[in-house]
């Protein structure tokens, strides 16, 4: 299958993508990892997103769209993908509806994780992050450490990050109305959109999401 995942920031794409991919038997493609891969790797786009990001600039969508058009074109590929970050924008969907159709293939569904606005920022600027190890996370609400400000596994201090902040996320959350939620109205008059809660545990959003797909979940 061939699907576009998309959702506001802290709505879990990035942890739906992943189970998704997985029960799918598809490539999850992120366009962080892209954009990572690529300058890690020095290729030529790498080089120029560099330059761009560098510059404190936005990289221009069709250094964005050849990153992904790389990527797709692999072996592991070419039976479907999951698509998490692009396209970001109207403009990208389009080139990315030009860029299938030249392959002849085309989208089969794309998932909108909904969630209320209010919970994106309980969710984000809830979160606390060990300054030794970065992978430990924890939440005021959701998963608080043992003692406040502690880390569980490494004693290091937890800190809010900048970009965590009530203020960051809200105005995170204003770019995505504003640039990315349009393409839902765009996929929705291809008939290709599902509406899916992303409320409640884990497994319960994944299990939405496969049955808009209709499609098993892997024990």
């Amino acid at each position: 299958m061939r699907i576009v995942l998309v959702g506001p920031p802290g709505a879990g794409k990035g942890t739906q993508a992943a189970y998704l991919a997985n029960n799918l038997s598809i490539p999850h493609i992120a366009t962080g990892d892209l954009f990572r891969a690529n300058i890690s790797q020095g290729t030529d786009l790498g080089k120029q997103a560099r330059a761009y990001m560098d510059a404190g600039q936005l990289v221009p969508n069709e250094v964005t769209i050849e990153m992904a058009k790389d990527r797709m074109a692999q072996p592991d590929a070419e039976n479907g993908f999951l698509l998490d970050g692009f396209p970001r924008n109207v403009g990208q969907a389009e080139a990315l509806d030009v860029m299938l159709k030249g392959e002849g293939v085309k989208l089969d569904a794309v998932l909108d994780l909904e969630v209320p606005e209010d919970e994106v920022v309980k969710r984000i600027a809830g979160r606390r992050i060990c300054r030794k190890d970065s992978a430990h996370v924890f939440h005021v609400a959701y998963n608080q450490p043992k003692t406040e400000g502690v880390c569980d596994v490494c004693g290091g201090e937890l800190y809010q990050r900048d970009d965590d902040s009530e203020e960051t996320v809200r105005t995170r959350l204003e770019v995505y109305h504003t640039q990315t939620e349009p393409i839902i109205d765009y996929y929705r008059a291809q008939g290709l959109v599902a509406t899916i809660s992303a409320l409640g545990k884990v497994s319960e959003v994944t299990e939405r999401a496969m049955a808009a797909l209709n499609q098993p979940v892997e024990s």
